[in-house]
C-alpha cells in the first residue's frame, strides 16, 4: 500500500491537521494517510509544551475522528515504545508491515530539517517527502534559497494548501479550552448548583 506518514503532537487533533491529510491525499494520489501521533513525554520533555494530553486521549481522539473517514488510519506504535522513536524508524516500521509511506509534513519543519532531524537522507531518498505550504510560508523559495534543501529537492513533493486550513493551530484550542474550564469554574461559583444545568439549555421553555 502507498500511503502518507501524517507526524505530530496531534495535542489535540484539529480540524486543519485532517483537512490537510485529506488534501495532501487527494494530491498525491496515495491511498491511505496514516496518523502518527508522538509520545507525551517527548511533547513535554522535548518539545517543550505545557500540556499535553495523555498518549491514550489523543490516540483515542484520533480514532474517533478515523471512524468517518475511510481514507485515515491511526497506528499508536510510537507510542508503545520505551523511548520516542526516530521518524525514520517509524517509517521503517511501516514498510515493514507493508506500507509504503512518504513523510508528510509542514513547511514549517523544513527549516529544522538539517539540524533537527535524524537520518534525512534516508528519509528523502527512501521514502520521500510530501510538503504541506502553511502560513504564508512560500515553501518552493525556501528549498530554493538553502543549499541543504536544495540538494533534497528530488525528494520533496510541494502542495500549495487551502487558506482556510491556516492560522488553526493546537495551541490555539489548548488555550481556548483552558478558557472554557475557567469561565465555567467562574459561573458554578455564582450560581445555585440545581440551576446551573437550566442555564446550559438555551431553549426557552413554554
Amino acid at each position: 500500500m502507498k500511503a502518507l506518514a501524517f507526524f505530530g503532537a496531534f495535542n489535540p487533533p484539529t480540524v486543519a491537521h485532517l483537512n490537510l491529510a485529506e488534501f495532501a491525499l487527494r494530491q498525491t494520489g496515495r491511498e491511505q494517510v496514516i496518523l502518527v501521533p508522538s509520545k507525551s513525554v517527548y511533547i513535554r520533555d522535548e518539545q517543550g509544551k505545557d500540556f499535553a494530553y495523555s498518549d491514550g486521549q489523543r490516540l483515542r481522539m484520533l480514532q474517533t475522528a478515523a471512524q468517518t473517514r475511510p481514507w485515515m488510519a491511526v497506528t499508536g506504535w510510537e507510542m508503545a515504545q520505551p523511548r520516542q522513536p526516530r521518524t525514520y524508524e517509524t517509517l521503517c516500521h511501516l514498510r515493514a508491515e507493508g506500507i509504503q509511506a512518504a513523510l508528510l509534513l509542514g513547511s514549517d519543519k523544513l527549516p529544522e530539517l538539517e539540524h533537527g532531524w535524524q537520518y534525512v537522507e534516508k528519509i528523502t531518498k527512501e521514502f520521500g517527502i510530501v510538503c504541506m505550504s502553511r502560513g504564508g510560508d512560500e515553501c518552493r523559495r525556501m528549498i530554493q534559497e538553502d543549499d541543504y534543501l536544495r540538494s533534497l529537492a528530488p525528494y520533496i513533493t510541494v502542495l500549495d494548501t487551502p487558506e482556510a486550513t491556516k492560522g488553526v493551530s493546537s495551541t490555539a484550542v489548548r488555550r481556548r479550552v483552558a478558557e472554557m474550564k475557567r469561565l465555567q469554574t467562574e459561573i458554578a461559583a455564582m450560581v445555585p448548583g440545581e440551576i446551573l444545568p437550566l442555564l446550559q439549555n438555551e431553549e426557552e421553555q413554554p
